[in-house]
């Protein structure tokens, strides 16, 4: 994974001591609130509900134990002993003290972390793929790219202050793990003729205004992508609107002037770009790529490793799978569920769930981040990720160790096997925390995760994606969901409308509303009626979006509202 080099570092630094001075002056009065905002916004600092929340940025979801502990100890130090782990690959802190923000920073730059560019105007934290550099179907590591792109547009010149905040992801493989169409830019990495390129998707995204972004261009090599996206950020800040935020993203621009007008511009703009010299020279890529060299596997035949932990204790039974600890069900279960194919012969991807029955999604105590942290450092080469569905990674294990982890995770609370089932549900914090929200989005999860929190209902039901927004703007991804929630106030009361047949994969899709609201717990009615229409509809080996997508909305319809 990336370390940081000095200018890293003395970036961070800097901006660390430089926040430090602006709260001082706003705790001393010298400086209003509306003076700050702008100042701590530039810093993931948010002034919610309750109080002060933090946003830390974790480029690509990418870190490592040391990093990880630092979260935990954050969690412990200065917040209420939780973090939550965002769609945005991120983690944020609910209940900051503002006069404690700058010592958090500052704790976080001792671990190579900070939280820049995580609000405001810019280039938000790039996003990739949660299995990148381990997926056996990926044709080149995404995450070489989000880094390059990372020092790219941190604290770019131009970029620095766009119409409206901007989001990019980079996958490098046709399965799409990071809803990429779904982004300001979306680009693939892509081989053709044996020469790696990417392909470009611009204009998506959620919010009061959905849109799937179009294809720009089919491929770009390798050598210019960099500059490409210079261009089609170019394009962008010459002609996004200033003027009306709700139409500032570059989603309307492209869907206003169409997708060929904004091709031709950027090919137009590219022409100039590429004369300017920004793609980065040989030397320098190729060390950010020996940074993500592939870790030193061992033979599949090696003897399990033991896990011993100060927060949990593993019997001597579970330092092997033997025949007899195959055959425990809950075992199996959470193997088939929460674990992918690796490119490496005798290892697995595993997917630590933070959706336990009740539990608030992507929220982990720092008792259990304490333990992903040993879990990773012991089992799968120093390194983590965090999912854009607010789950965890460890992305090389050894599959002679995966009885051990899975009982260390069990003992912990971290051992749903759920991931992609019903239960497995992306939530925004919603009206508990943010002062955007109409609506509380965490009860309504917990609600339904309860009602189908028997194993084998969820399995039957098999792959279903249940997302939840509690206002317009989406940050729960209710317009990807195969069913999605959307809180709204409706006459000073919480109202739910319910979504159907949306997808953030390689199949893009918007989910429609059904029709008139539900209260709380009639949304959680209208969940269940919704999947019994599914299984009397299904046909042989069909996912619920699949079902949807071939009879239509009407059926659910009919059952929902007679």
């Amino acid at each position: 994974m990336y370390k940081y080099d000095q200018y890293d570092q003395q970036i961070v630094d800097a901006r660390v001591e430089e926040f430090r001075d602006q709260v001082k002056r706003r705790l001393a009065g010298q400086i209003t609130e509306d003076q700050f905002k702008p100042l701590r916004l530039m810093n993931g600092l948010y002034l919610q509900l309750h109080a002060y929340m933090l946003r830390v940025a974790i480029p690509y979801g990418t870190l490592d134990s040391r990093q990880m502990r630092m979260l935990a100890t954050i969690a412990r130090k200065y917040d209420r002993g939780y973090g939550h782990f965002t769609t945005r690959q991120n983690i944020q802190y609910n209940w900051i003290k503002l006069s404690d923000a700058p010592d958090i920073l500052a704790d976080l730059a001792t671990v190579e972390m900070h939280a820049i560019q995580t609000s405001g105007n810019c280039i938000r934290n790039i996003s990739s793929d949660q299995y990148a550099g381990a997926a056996a179907d990926e044709v080149a590591d995404p995450r070489i790219w989000a880094e390059l792109l990372r020092q790219w547009s941190t604290f770019h010149p131009e970029f620095s202050y766009l119409p409206r905040k901007f989001k990019i992801a980079v996958i490098g493989a046709e399965e799409d793990r990071a809803a990429m169409r779904l982004h300001d830019i979306g680009i693939q990495l892509v081989k053709r003729d044996g020469v790696l390129g990417g392909r470009i998707y611009v204009g998506g995204g959620m919010g009061r205004t959905p849109m799937i972004a179009p294809e720009i261009k089919d491929f770009v090599t390798a050598d210019d992508l960099l500059s490409y996206v210079e261009a089609c950020l170019r394009v962008y800040n010459r002609y996004g609107r200033r003027d009306n935020i709700y139409k500032a993203r570059i989603k309307i621009l492209i869907h206003e002037i169409g997708a060929d007008d904004y091709r031709r511009q950027v090919e137009e703009e590219f022409a100039h770009v590429k004369s300017l010299g920004l793609d980065p020279p040989k030397a320098e890529f190729e060390r950010i790529t020996a940074m993500f060299a592939p870790p030193s596997f061992v033979a599949a035949d090696t003897p399990a490793t033991p896990f011993v932990s100060s927060e949990v204790e593993t019997p001597a039974s579970a330092t092997g799978v033997s025949t007899a600890l195959e055959a425990n069900g809950d075992f199996q279960a959470w193997r088939a569920q929460n674990t992918a194919a690796h490119k490496q012969p005798g290892y697995a991807i595993v997917t630590i769930s933070l959706k336990p029955t009740g539990g608030i999604p992507g929220d982990a105590t720092a008792e259990q981040i304490d333990l992903m942290a040993d879990l990773a450092e012991r089992y799968s080469f120093d390194e983590l990720r965090v999912t854009h569905a607010q789950n965890i990674v460890l992305p090389h294990v050894r599959k002679a160790d995966l009885y051990a982890v899975w009982q260390a995770l069990d003992a912990a609370g971290l051992a749903p096997a759920n991931l992609d089932l019903i239960s497995d549900i992306i939530a925004c914090p919603g009206l508990d925390y943010c002062s955007l929200a109409n609506a509380r989005s965490i009860p309504v999860a917990q609600k339904i995760a309860t009602r189908f929190a028997d194993q084998n209902r969820q399995r039957d039901l098999g792959e279903l994606k249940l997302k939840i927004s509690g206002c317009i703007n989406a940050c729960g991804h209710h317009h990807a969901g195969h069913i999605g929630i959307l809180g709204v106030d409706k006459k000073g009361t919480e109202n739910y409308q319910l979504l159907l047949g949306g997808s953030g994969a390689e199949d893009t899709s918007l989910a429609k509303i059904t029709g008139p609201g539900f209260d709380e717990d009639g949304i959680v009615d209208a969940v269940e009626t919704v999947t019994n229409v599914y299984l009397a509809k299904r046909a042989e080996g069909e996912r619920f979006l699949d079902t949807y997508r071939r009879v239509g909305m009407e059926p659910f319809k009919e059952a929902l509202y007679g």
